[in-house]
């Protein structure tokens, strides 16, 4: 699961900084206040990574993603682009589950079956 779901945030990562770029645009927000909020969501972002399996990991990736949509208000476009990362990012969980419990069940006969 770590890994998909790694994989998504780091994509996170990416398109929150150029979500930046465009706020400093079209926004009267300082860039200051911008890049202040969004490097905390991607330093978040990237802490997640590795917190992912612990307690509450899975649980805190989705405020992420619910923060990434309310981006939107910002960056009208985040609305699409959080509601498909909210989509990745359950894929991600749910089929890294699967991916492990597989491994795991493989592992278990691999060691059953070691003489």
């Amino acid at each position: 699961m770590r890994t998909l779901c790694a994989s998504t945030l780091i994509s996170e990562v990416l398109v929150i900084g150029l979500a930046a770029l465009v706020a400093v645009r079209l926004t009267d927000t300082s860039a200051t206040t911008i890049w202040a909020v969004s490097g905390t969501a991607m330093v978040l972002c990237l802490l997640l990574c590795g917190l992912v399996t612990r307690p509450g990991g899975v649980q805190f990736g989705w405020a992420l993603q619910i923060a990434l949509i309310a981006s939107g208000v910002v960056v009208p476009a985040m609305f699409v682009l959080g509601v498909i990362f909210a989509g990745l990012w359950w894929a991600s969980v749910h089929f890294g589950r699967k991916v492990d419990e597989i491994k795991a069940a493989h592992g278990a006969a691999a060691a059953a079956a070691a003489p």
